[in-house]
């Protein structure tokens, strides 16, 4: 970095008055420095030219004195006139020489041997204008000194005179400047946090427009910031509003879905269970067709209520992962049975490529985004079909749904995914008059996805196909023996017959769906319209039954958890706990977190007879195992 490099930088970093004292001392102070010099030099150049002469002349004096004693030889006269000339101011030494040069006389001033001085001569006037001889004389530099001293001395003073008053005016001038300058800084920091504020107008006329513009400005920007507080408080209070309708909309809308779903899932339960009891020792093939056709209406209604109640369990929070390890091919296994019926049915091809991957997921969760995945491409897809693959991706599972669809436009990605959007403007829509749906499917699949940690990407072409496609994390898989216990250890579709099933619901229709399903099992079936009458059968029976399947919402607001305690609590029971079922169309988070939280198995209606049959057996089958450790560890 250069020397000027360096003082622009160093002068940069001071304040502004200094930069300005310094601008206004160092000019001045350089010209005092410089007009002192010259005068100094030239006045001492004065003092010196005035002591040669003085000198020249008294050594011209002392030579004309000593023409008659050099011609007469005379050296006491001599003498005489060198201590004379001595005598005289500045002159240290007098010396007269002969014209052959000898020194004829010498004077000097004693102590003054080694005092600068400087020689003049003067010839002594001889005969006929020839030069009798010489003077030559020593004059002193000590005035010469003295004076120049006193001059340096006042030079200095005039410095620091000078000095001191450029700093004061500059002093003076820099507040004038920077004192407008500092207010207006300050109140543009206050500016700057909403404080509104003026500065006094003073200083030069150009500071003094600067401020005049600067509170103008000030007073134009506190109305504007005035008005832009009301617009701010009138725009939140409408946002407030705005708020508190759509959170009203919001919550009317869940209660409208709840109790839509809850009411329409009883008769829709009770339909399931009567249209299976309806097959069961009929032949006739026209029935069994249009026996049929109204299990498909059961089962596309049963979709659409699923989609809700997936929906409801999410905002509820009761869905946990279940994290274990899986073959994907269980998965792509109960896939392409659900779907293929349906695919084939629309002309489409569904193709399920096996793997031999293993994943570490909740095998419900993974189970149920595929599906929607499968079944939204199979919606919208008119010709070819769809492919359902999976790749390793280093340490990740890659699994694609590709179908060869209408494709979603780029606008459309985002809000496929949106709660109750249904893409009605997807170009040449296949929906052939099927159901569409609520508009949940793939909301759905990105909030499960997000429980299982991973998120779902969408590729899409118009018109020609759309890619679905979630990474979940591998995992090697498991030995051919601990792969045998896991396919042992799932629920065995024992025989139901001989058990005693206390059934209890405030509907006669599902009370007789199920009593038509059950005696079909061979069960001996009680039915129950409320806790009174359960309790009823609880005091005629010579101990509890085997089975206690209930209604969560009753008839006068009774609750079906509670009717269980209850019947956990009567005296016929003796400790001993059935297999319990609880059955409910409820979609509401609250009621479904009691549900979770009780830890009594849930199903949702529609509920089949096979599942049904599936959790009671599962049950059982748990207290068995139950009660074959006690008896193997007695206390």
């Amino acid at each position: 970095m250069t020397l000027s490099a360096t003082v622009r930088r160093w002068f940069s970093h001071l304040s502004l008055a200094t930069q300005l004292v310094l601008l206004a001392v160092l000019p001045a102070v350089l010209a005092t420095m410089a007009v002192s010099l010259v005068a100094t030099r030239q006045s001492l150049d004065s003092v010196e030219a005035m002591i040669r002469a003085n000198a020249q002349t008294t050594a011209y004096q002392i030579a004309t004195a000593a023409e008659e004693p050099v011609r007469a030889e005379d050296r006491r006269a001599l003498l005489n006139i060198a201590r004379t000339g001595i005598a005289q101011s500045q002159v240290q030494q007098v010396r007269v020489w002969s014209v052959d040069g000898e020194l004829l006389a010498e004077a000097h001033e004693l102590g003054t041997e080694d005092v600068p001085g400087f020689l003049v001569t003067a010839p002594i006037p001889g005969a006929q204008g020839h030069p009798g001889g010489r003077v030559s004389l020593k004059a002193s530099m000590k005035e010469l000194v003295v004076a120049r001293q006193k001059r340096w001395r006042d030079v200095l003073v005039s410095l620091v005179v000078a000095l001191l008053a450029v700093l004061a005016a500059g002093a003076w001038a820099a507040r004038r400047i920077t004192a407008p300058v500092t207010r207006l800084g300050e109140a543009l920091e206050k500016l700057g946090t909403g404080e509104s504020t003026q500065v006094d107008v003073t200083g030069t006329p150009e500071i003094q427009r600067l401020l005049k513009g600067f509170n103008r400005s000030a007073r134009a920007l506190a109305g504007s910031h005035l008005e832009m507080q009301t617009r701010i408080r009138e725009a939140t209070a409408e946002l407030a509003r705005k708020n508190q309708q759509i959170e009203r909309a919001s919550q009317a809308r869940m209660r409208l879905l709840a109790a839509a779903s809850h009411d329409l899932r009883q008769p829709l339960h009770a339909l399931t269970l009567l249209s299976e009891g309806l097959v069961s020792g009929e032949t006739d093939p026209v029935r069994l067709q249009r026996i049929g056709h109204v299990r498909e209406c059961v089962t596309s209604l049963d979709q659409l209520f699923s989609e809700l109640l997936n929906l409801s369990q999410l905002d509820a929070g009761v869905l946990r992962p279940n994290w274990k390890r899986f073959a994907l091919d269980q998965v792509f296994t109960n896939v392409s049975r659900d779907f293929r019926p349906v695919a084939e049915e629309r002309g489409l091809r569904l193709v399920v490529r096996p793997t031999g991957l293993w994943v570490h997921s909740d095998f419900t969760m993974l189970s149920r985004i595929l599906g929607n995945l499968v079944s939204n491409a199979l919606r919208h897809t008119v010709t070819g079909g769809i492919l359902v693959a999976a790749r390793t991706r280093g340490s990740a599972v890659q699994i694609d749904v590709i179908d060869t669809g209408v494709g979603i436009p780029a606008e459309l990605r985002e809000r496929v995914f949106e709660e109750f959007y249904q893409a009605d403007n997807l170009p040449q829509a296949a929906h052939r008059g099927e159901s569409r749906g609520l508009g949940l499917g793939l909301a759905t699949v990105r909030r499960l996805a997000h429980l299982l940690r991973t998120r779902i990407e969408l590729k899409s072409v118009v018109g020609r196909g759309t890619c679905m496609r979630l990474r979940l994390k591998t995992c090697p898989p498991e030995s051919p023996a601990q792969a045998a216990v896991v396919v042992n250890s799932e629920p065995r579709g024992a025989g139901l017959a001989g058990l005693t099933i206390l059934v209890i619901d405030d509907e006669p229709a599902i009370l007789e769906g199920l009593h038509l399903g059950l005696s079909g099992w061979g069960c001996h079936v009680l039915m129950a319209r409320s806790r009174a009458e359960a309790l009823a059968h609880m005091d005629a029976l010579p101990g509890p039954p085997e089975v206690i399947i209930c209604d969560l919402l009753l008839a006068d607001g009774d609750n079906g958890l509670l009717v269980l305690a209850a019947l956990a609590a009567h005296p016929s029971s003796r400790g001993v706990q059935p297999a319990r079922v609880l059955v409910t169309g409820e979609t509401q988070p609250r009621r479904l977190l009691d549900v979770a939280a009780s830890g009594v198995p849930v199903l949702y209606k529609p509920v089949a007879l096979a599942t049904l049959h599936h959790s009671i057996v599962e049950q059982l089958q748990n207290r068995a195992t139950v009660a074959g450790k006690a008896s193997d560890h007695p206390v």
